[in-house]
């Protein structure tokens, strides 16, 4: 046991050193403190900026939370409406939309209800799916509250059904964040690619589809290095789809995207992970989200960015 002299004496020794260490390093002077409340100051408005727009983004009219169907599409003659008689069955809307024929990979269309088609009054006609480089056909109806697209997944066609009232965009429960901070907008070194070079990504349906990969991402985090590869989709963006040591323990557990600029003429790349956010599929079970491949797995728990998002409970829906 030690005495409570001698322990007395050893915690005066280690105030004196921790003294001596503050005195041996200046305090930041007015100005440098002032410059730091700004930088804090701007960081927190940039950060709040972009979660408003995320926001809105997500839970407009025809955001991801309006998704209230995804059906697949094969050869022949499909009825499609909310009505118990159809061979699609909608999930809200009028009770019979119309008829869609698939022949050949081409999809033509017949209303059997008011509808417009790319924003036109119609009755229908010939539909282009989203592999079209014009985007794909938009068959409005319920006076625009509903839409309805064609989507190429795996060399299939699929009815993709958004609604303004779908039960996911009107009981929306809100986005949550990790702490994050300044200290998550990590530098990186973009490492580049050969021209042409792809990743093959598997996505939440279960098909693969082979992606530009311009590059990877290296990074160090509390002096441990890291390397995320890089996505381009043609947005004049880097799409970086990861998982990581929160993923299922408080983050989605399929991962989460971020979205960083192209890298400067030096290479370099700052990865802000405060505004890593949820796939769509973390929202809607009418998504098809691509998945993050091996190469992005971290070893790392990214504290910073969406939380994984919490679904209304049947008890607040009894409430509500």
């Amino acid at each position: 046991m030690v005495p409570a002299r001698t322990l007395n004496c050893l915690v005066g020794l280690l105030a004196c050193e921790l003294l001596l260490a503050a005195c041996g390093k200046p305090a930041p002077s007015a100005e440098e403190q002032a410059a730091q409340a700004r930088a804090e100051a701007a960081f927190k408005a940039s950060q709040q900026a972009w979660r408003v727009r995320r926001l809105a983004e997500l839970t407009k009219p025809d955001g991801w939370t309006s998704l209230i169907g995804l059906h697949w599409l094969d050869p022949g003659v499909h009825r499609v409406g909310s009505g118990p008689d159809n061979g699609i069955r909608l999930m809200m809307g009028p009770a019979h939309l119309g008829l869609f024929t698939v022949r050949d990979g081409k999809v033509g269309f017949r209303a059997d209800t008011e509808i417009s088609l790319d924003g036109e009054p119609s009755k229908g006609g010939a539909l282009l799916s989203d592999a079209n480089p014009d985007g794909a056909s938009v068959i409005g109806f319920d006076d625009g509250k509903g839409l309805a697209t064609l989507i190429e997944r795996g060399g299939r066609l699929a009815l993709r059904v958004r609604h303004a009232d779908a039960d996911s965009r009107v009981r929306f429960t809100g986005l949550t964040y990790w702490p994050g901070g300044r200290d998550w907008q990590v530098p990186a070194r973009f490492i580049k690619h050969p021209a042409g070079t792809t990743l093959e990504i598997g996505n939440i349906i279960g098909t693969t589809d082979r992606i530009a990969n311009p590059g990877a991402l290296e990074f160090s985090r509390d002096g441990k290095p890291y390397r995320i590869e890089a996505l381009d989709e043609g947005e004049g963006t880097l799409l970086l789809v990861f998982a990581d040591r929160t993923s299922g323990h408080g983050s989605y557990g399929a991962g989460r995207f971020i979205d960083a600029p192209m890298p400067d003429a030096q290479g370099k790349v700052v990865i802000d992970f405060n505004r890593a956010y949820n796939p769509p599929c973390a929202f809607t079970l009418f998504a098809t989200c691509p998945l993050p491949p091996l190469e992005n797995r971290l070893d790392l728990r990214v504290e910073a960015g969406e939380k994984a998002y919490v679904k209304p409970t049947p008890l607040q829906e009894a409430v509500e």
